[in-house]
């Protein structure tokens, strides 16, 4: 993706099942846990720019032992960092005395981060600030081991305000108004009512305190705690959770929305945000590996049994398709096989685009990121060039001159490499003429790789949202290759709707389709329906949740796709270019045909899987009408 958006958040969770000995005597290491957490959270790193964190529990600790540790940092070298400084608090543990600092069972009593439940977490931050305070895990501590709890997720709330005075009514006084502060005190409200809840059974049938904490710890129902306290969440959420006992539970959003995969065998129980680093980590097959149940959490327990269980009633499935074209790693089978379809689904489009002169066309792609994308493109574009080729080798007759022969079996699609990602400049420079001249040069461009004035240049991008990179960076810079037509290809539809569930996509205003729709309803006179559109959003704001309509689908209903295309192109293109330009994009009907499995299309068509996604769409249309430069949620 040219444009600069920020991934989603990454989960890693680790429970060993077998004493740390075991995994001494086995991988010749105690430190099995945390070498693999480490491992899950790099081959996850790109889900995480604003910090990084985890947190270990060691289970059955003795009293005045400290069982809970966590480390985070906002640093931009966040996982390197956390886990050097826990390695470097072992050590310091370890001089008390060297001789048995080697042994997994002093390590579990004697020093930190020697726990067998692990959770981590890779941040991103769609909501609140960038401090550290805010970088998962959160704790919620208590005297009762049995009332702590660790909370980490990639996850965002669209119901924020009713979630926070819901805790209000209840009479809490939470310290902050952010998704991850209230849905943390929420589960821990349910927490404390269920730890109550089997103490005054148990207190009727005379057990001691001390006996009633050990029958908390065995009767706990972890899964009636989750689904009183989701029952009125809003949102998409992969929600991981640590209580201090041992038990421990991810739990999924009931549409599916975000992504999170396990793994269990005699040794672990694995969960992470993205099926490849799984199987990197403990060098598995995709098949081995299982996706979270949507409405489901994958429960595990103190003793180690672990399973799914039903928590909320799921809806239609709706998992994310911009986790298939950008987010999701490539190196995963099916993502890899969706966008080589996304990019094969373009081809049509891109032959109208050159007038179907492939002799004269450079494909390439820009970032890297498409480079799957351009592949798929080019097998689609191979397929079209098998039937030229037959129709001219008939075309010669029974009696074929080899050279021309030849020539016809020589023809395949032109790929380039044609920009090249160099340093990123820092933009000190204030005036906005000069800074757009550096980011000009963002990327470099590979002379000689087209024919000036000759050729077609077709270059494929994973998405198209802003169109800021393209306006003042990459299509200057592919001018100065001399093409005679330049084609932007997006291998994801017109980004026309803002993302509430966890993508950095909150305004509207920044979304280059709207602009262009709004562009498109002023020269065709049709500003009432701005504001007819702005009346009719307002209205919607005192409604039930379950009642707001999504207005904003009204601004685009007077254009077709190939209208507001055009717009795009004349909205993207600078004026000193001296190459025509076209920028398409893929279709909804490709998207579906590509990613038949995660149907969640709400950037592109504004069908929200959740009610809150409509008020959040009403209410960043507020925003942008009133000249607002804020969240929508």
């Amino acid at each position: 993706m040219s444009d600069q958006l920020q991934h989603e958040c990454g989960l890693a969770f680790i429970r060993l099942r077998r004493p740390l000995a075991h995994y001494q005597q086995r991988y010749g290491t105690p430190f099995y846990g945390l070498h693999k957490l480490y491992l899950l959270m790099e081959k996850q790193h790109n889900r995480g720019q604003d910090g990084a964190g985890f947190a270990t529990i060691k289970l059955d600790p003795g009293p005045g032992m400290n069982y809970i540790d966590r480390e985070r940092s906002t640093d931009k070298q966040a996982i390197p960092l956390v886990f050097g400084r826990a390695h470097k608090a072992i050590a310091e543990a370890q001089k008390a005395d060297p001789e048995r600092s080697g042994e997994a069972a002093w390590l579990k009593a004697n020093a930190p981060y020697m726990g067998e439940v692990l959770l981590g977490h890779l941040r991103y931050a769609t909501f609140g600030n960038q401090g550290l305070e805010n970088c998962h895990p959160r704790r919620r501590l208590n005297n009762w081991m049995t009332r702590n709890l660790v909370v980490a997720g990639n996850f965002n709330m669209t119901n924020v305000d009713e979630l926070f005075d819901l805790l209000v009514s209840i009479g809490q006084h939470p310290k902050e108004r952010s998704d991850t502060m209230t849905v943390l005190e929420k589960i821990g409200h349910f927490l404390d009512v269920e730890n109550e809840r089997i103490a005054q059974i148990h207190r009727q049938l005379g057990y001691s305190e001390k006996q009633i904490t050990q029958v908390i710890a065995e009767k706990m129902d972890v899964r009636s705690i989750l689904a009183q306290s989701a029952a009125d969440f809003d949102g998409g959420y992969a929600l991981a959770g640590l209580i201090g006992h041992g038990d421990a539970f991810v739990l999924r959003d009931p549409a599916g929305i975000r992504p999170a995969f396990w793994y269990a065998d005699d040794e672990v129980v694995v969960v992470a945000s993205e099926r490849p680093a799984i199987q990197t980590a403990f060098n598995l097959k995709a098949d081995e590996v299982h996706e979270v149940s949507p409405g489901h959490a994958l429960i595990v327990r103190k003793d180690g049994s672990y399973g799914e269980q039903l928590v909320r009633e799921p809806l239609p499935k709706r998992s994310c398709s911009f986790e298939r074209i950008y987010f999701s790693r490539g190196s995963d089978r099916d993502v890899y096989k969706e966008r080589i379809a996304l990019g094969r689904n373009v081809c049509p489009a891109i032959l109208d685009a050159v007038d179907h002169d492939l002799e004269n066309t450079v494909f390439s792609f820009i970032p890297n990121t498409a480079e799957v994308a351009c592949h798929g493109m080019l097998k689609g574009l191979d397929e079209v060039l098998d039937g030229i080729k037959e129709r001219r080798i008939l075309e010669l007759g029974p009696s074929p001159d080899p050279a021309q022969l030849r020539a016809i079996l020589a023809m395949r699609p032109r790929l380039e490499k044609v920009a090249i990602k160099d340093a990123k400049l820092r933009t000190f420079i204030t005036n906005d003429e000069s800074r757009d001249e550096l980011v000009a040069h963002v990327y470099d461009i590979t002379y000689g790789t087209v024919r000036e004035g000759v050729d077609n240049l077709v270059v494929i991008d994973d998405s198209i949202v802003r169109g800021t990179t393209l306006r003042q960076s990459i299509l200057r810079m592919l001018d100065r290759l001399g093409p005679k037509r330049i084609v932007v290809v997006s291998s994801a539809p017109q980004i026309r709707y803002p993302d509430c569930y966890g993508i950095d996509m909150a305004k509207l205003g920044d979304l280059v389709a709207f602009q262009a729709a709004i562009a498109l309803l002023k020269e065709t006179k049709q500003e009432n329906i701005i504001d007819d559109v702005y009346d009719r959003c307002r209205a919607e704001m005192g409604k039930p949740l379950g009642e707001v309509v999504n207005h904003v689908r009204d601004i685009y209903k007077p254009f077709t796709a190939q209208q507001i295309s055009d717009k795009i192109t004349e909205l993207l293109t600078p004026p000193d270019i001296g190459a025509e330009v076209k920028i398409i994009f893929q279709s909804i009907e490709g998207l579906h045909s590509a990613c038949p499995n995660h149907t969640g299309d709400w950037y592109f068509t504004g069908d929200y899987p959740t009610p809150g996604g409509n008020r959040v769409v009403d209410r960043a249309f507020i925003n942008y009408r009133e000249g607002r430069n804020v969240r929508a949620y």
